[in-house]
């Protein structure tokens, strides 16, 4: 376990407190890492904002703060700060940043992601209230004909049946959310084990039967070679009528081609679409114009002024770090492999 940090003194004259350097984006630099999440950082150590554009060498870093707005930690990036020893994601997901040479350069990784997944869950969980009650499709009609229309398609969530694709941070509070709630949830995710479903109040099954199954089905796998396109033409066909398809994870998980020609067939199914395949869906794609599809510009996750839940946490695992603890939320290169 590392031992506690203290400033160590060299004849009559101490050393400089160890230094952490911010390579937030200008955008994120405040809203994330908050006065308040400042504060506490500094009782530990030295902070200052570096431009992540043009990172200068320091020899005395030994914490990054990384996140939305950072270039990817390549080799050259790594070798500007000799003495470093952790990254501290105050974002989602870490690829894109995180590169082979972080693990190369024996660099601890830790991850806000579990502050980012409470919004998603959050999200989540507000959709699927709003899809058994057929809400955006009625709202939808009633604008089309500027009128009142009849109440229809409610399903309702008592006895309704949820599907989870992905059991990850996010997938994981989403049944915990529910799972107070009269309903029967299911759930496909390769690593999850039946003890852990249990503990979620939720069963699970394969990809074909959640599909089938789910009058909701909700999508919070990890993006990899094993989950890109995970939901062909083929497995769309098998939601049952009137179904709701909810996607708050990566828009790659399903083949956009493909979803768009199934709900141009299958109108009685509605998508939820907070991502898609590219990010941003040119103008006049589509899926804008199909009235069983809504897009949403990738809200789900932390935003507003719930991204100081981020800088909450990377500063209280960076009070672990310096203290010696154990990092609560540190993430190893082979799980990564299977995350978000």
């Amino acid at each position: 376990m590392r031992q506690a940090i203290t400033p160590v003194r060299q004849g009559p004259r101490a050393r400089p407190p160890w230094a952490v350097a911010s390579l937030l984006g200008p955008q994120w630099a405040r809203s994330v890492l908050t006065d308040r999440a400042r504060a506490v950082i500094r009782t530990r150590a030295e902070l200052f904002d570096a431009d992540p554009a043009h990172v200068s060498p320091h020899d005395g870093v030994r914490v990054l703060i990384t996140g939305w707005g950072t270039e990817p930690l390549t080799a050259d990036v790594l070798d500007r700060f000799p003495s470093l020893e952790l990254v501290l994601h105050a974002a989602g997901t870490v690829r894109g940043i995180v590169t082979d040479d972080v693990w190369k350069h024996g660099v601890r990784v830790s991850t806000a992601a579990a502050a980012n997944a409470v919004a998603v869950a959050d999200f989540t969980q507000a959709q699927i209230h709003l899809s058994v009650k057929n809400m955006w499709r009625l709202s939808l009609n009633a604008r089309a004909v500027r009128g009142p229309v009849r109440r229809a398609g409610i399903r309702g969530l008592d006895g309704a049946t949820v599907g989870l694709l992905g059991l990850g941070h996010i997938g994981r509070l989403v049944a915990r959310r529910l799972s107070g709630h009269d309903l029967r949830l299911l759930a496909h995710d390769p690593y999850a084990d039946v003890r852990q479903a249990e503990e979620l109040g939720l069963r699970l099954a394969d990809i074909e039967t959640v599909v089938a199954s789910s009058d909701v089905l909700s999508l919070h796998a990890p993006l990899n070679d094993s989950t890109r396109h995970m939901l062909p033409e083929s497995l769309l066909d098998l939601m049952p009528r009137d179904a709701t398809l909810i996607n708050t994870a990566r828009g790659a998980l399903i083949d956009q081609d493909a979803l768009t020609r199934f709900l141009t067939r299958r109108d009685d199914v509605f998508a939820l679409l907070d991502v898609t395949e590219p990010e941003e869906l040119p103008a006049g794609h589509p899926l804008f114009h199909l009235p069983n599809a809504l897009i949403s510009p990738h809200i789900a996750g932390s935003l507003g002024t719930e991204v100081a839940r981020l800088g909450d946490l990377v500063a209280a695992e960076l009070i672990r770090f310096a203290d010696g603890d154990t990092l609560r939320h540190e993430l190893t290169r082979d799980v990564l492999a299977r995350t978000a």
